[in-house]
């Protein structure tokens, strides 16, 4: 019995250990920039706003959230739908080597990452004259994120019955118009999946838009964070934590608004 709990005990000591981990770093962000001399130690905020104006003095901060939002958003419209188009026509029709192709897609999206394809893709977007445009950023992010979209798409399409379709299509409904109406409404859980990979994946993205687009003021957050920094490379505490929450809110307000939407309560748009 004694053993028991002392094992319970320590259980319990670790889980909060491991809680304190994660948590201080949050509690950090949110009080650090209500804390008019913010340091690297969590303390009680004094609710000020100064460092909220110091950071609006700043040209590019809000400016650059706009732009984060913006290739976030267009990527993920392209994403959505590509890989929605693509996973039902692989789901649907029987194609020779079909899964093949569906594993050598994925596991070249997972070896030759962005990382590794950036000459090549810098060569390509030099060619193309897509140097220092969003849209070509946009492009480049979308191609890079589609592979593993189409992966995860078709489990969803999998699980959706083709007893609608063909209902559909013996009242004479097009093949585009029975993916708008009928499969695209039983596969909104994974429409938000995928919608919500892709924010994530763009919206902390430093390399490629750092690399492609030279104009500051078309740069997202992710690269203005990176010059919130004095000139001796010592990071200013004020604005990174001030800007480090603005820039949190808007992906943890999306994961919390799809959360609430879906949750797991549907699995293939067929409530469980």
């Amino acid at each position: 019995m004694t053993r028991f709990v002392l094992r319970r005990i320590g259980f319990y000591v670790l889980i909060a250990v491991l809680l304190a981990f994660f948590a201080v770093p949050l509690l950090w962000l949110a009080s650090a920039p209500f804390t008019s001399d913010p340091t690297y130690q969590v303390r009680m905020p004094d609710f000020t706003s100064e460092n909220f104006r110091a950071l609006f003095d700043n040209p590019y901060a809000l400016g650059s959230l706009w732009n984060s939002v913006l290739l976030a958003a267009g990527t993920a419209a392209l994403v959505v739908v590509f890989a929605t188009l693509a996973a039902y026509a692989l789901s649907r029709v029987r194609l020779p080597g079909r899964d093949a192709l569906l594993y050598t897609l994925l596991l070249l999206s997972s070896i030759i990452t962005g990382t590794a394809a950036m000459v090549p893709l810098f060569q390509l977007a030099v060619e193309l004259q897509l140097i220092d445009s969003q849209l070509g950023l946009i492009l480049i992010l979308t191609g890079g994120l589609l592979p593993a979209a189409i992966f995860m798409m078709k489990d969803f399409m999998d699980s959706t019955p083709k007893s609608y379709e063909e209902s559909a299509r013996v009242f004479g409904a097009t093949p585009l118009q029975i993916v708008r109406h009928v499969v695209v409404p039983l596969v909104r859980p994974g429409l938000a999946t995928i919608a919500v990979w892709a924010v994530a994946n763009v919206w902390g993205n430093f390399l490629m838009p750092y690399l492609l687009l030279s104009d500051v003021e078309k740069q997202p957050a992710a690269v203005i964070m990176y010059t919130l920094y004095t000139e001796g490379g010592q990071a200013n505490i004020q604005l990174l934590g001030t800007f480090g929450l603005l820039y949190s809110v808007p992906v943890v307000l999306m994961y919390l608004f799809v959360s609430k939407k879906y949750g797991f309560r549907f699995h293939g748009g067929i409530k469980r």
